[in-house]
């Protein structure tokens, strides 16, 4: 049993797919992946999952704008995202963060957005999920700043061990995607190995960065299993091993009924 923490659902291209998104979530659970957290990246997309995931018994969402914005939307108001995180089958806020690496020039708007979301989170009571690139001190001064009662998940993590340290001392998850089975990630693979199991989640993050041996095609919940086998082969235990310990953290997590 595995669940898949972060994708993007309503981002998939379901042109040429039989059976549409119908179609994508029975390949996922034929392969063994029962539960599905679509991620939102904007205002408009943190309403209209809502709508989604009343679809589907196992389907969740987040609501939050990601960081990177081409044309920064207004900062939502602490307000604004706890009245959604109300909505039912909502279980975090986010994605939300900063990112240096794509878009430094829009840093403030980001810094800004970020301290929303995290004191959101402070109201109502639920994880955030943090999206991080080349912003490794501000993104965890602000996480200890605002820490959430309920913690939170740095999501496809591709930073350094001394960070995740201490996002683990912060009470945080470390979620890995696709990218830990690329040829070129042999840093993340020695992170991967030491977080500790009960701190870790997996994820594909579709339709991008799909795993070995997907990469160039578009990537799916179904291949959560691929980074799950990896992850586990990595750390030397049994499939089953780590897809109960990441089910289990994923409940823990959001706060889902076993």
């Amino acid at each position: 049993m595995l669940v898949d923490s972060h994708c993007h659902l309503d981002h998939l291209d379901l042109s040429d797919r039989e059976g549409g998104l119908n179609g994508v979530i029975d390949a996922a659970q034929a392969r063994g992946i029962t539960h599905f957290l679509s991620v939102a990246v904007d205002m408009t997309t943190s309403r209209s999952l809502i709508d989604l995931t009343a679809q589907f018994d196992n389907v969740y969402s987040s609501v939050g704008v990601h960081p990177l914005q081409k044309t920064p939307q207004p900062v939502p108001s602490i307000e604004e995202l706890v009245s959604l995180a109300q909505q039912p089958r909502v279980v975090a806020i986010g994605e939300t963060g900063l990112d240096n690496f794509y878009s430094s020039e829009t840093i403030d708007w980001q810094r800004q957005s970020f301290v929303n979301h995290l004191q959101a989170c402070q109201e109502i009571a639920k994880p955030v999920i943090i999206h991080t690139r080349d912003a490794r001190d501000e993104t965890i001064e602000l996480m200890r700043e605002y820490t959430p009662s309920a913690g939170g998940v740095m999501h496809c993590f591709t930073e350094t061990w001394e960070m995740a340290q201490q996002a683990l001392e912060l009470g945080f998850y470390i979620s890995f995607s696709g990218i830990v089975t690329f040829a070129n990630a042999k840093d993340l693979r020695d992170v991967a190995v030491k977080v500790p199991l009960d701190r870790i989640l997996v994820e594909t993050d579709s339709p991008w960065l799909a795993p070995v041996p997907h990469r160039g095609a578009q990537n799916e919940p179904q291949y959560v299993r691929e980074v799950a086998q990896f992850m586990a082969d990595l750390r030397g235990i049994s499939l089953e091993e780590l897809a109960c310990a990441t089910t289990d953290n994923f409940n823990r997590l959001f706060q889902i009924p076993a």
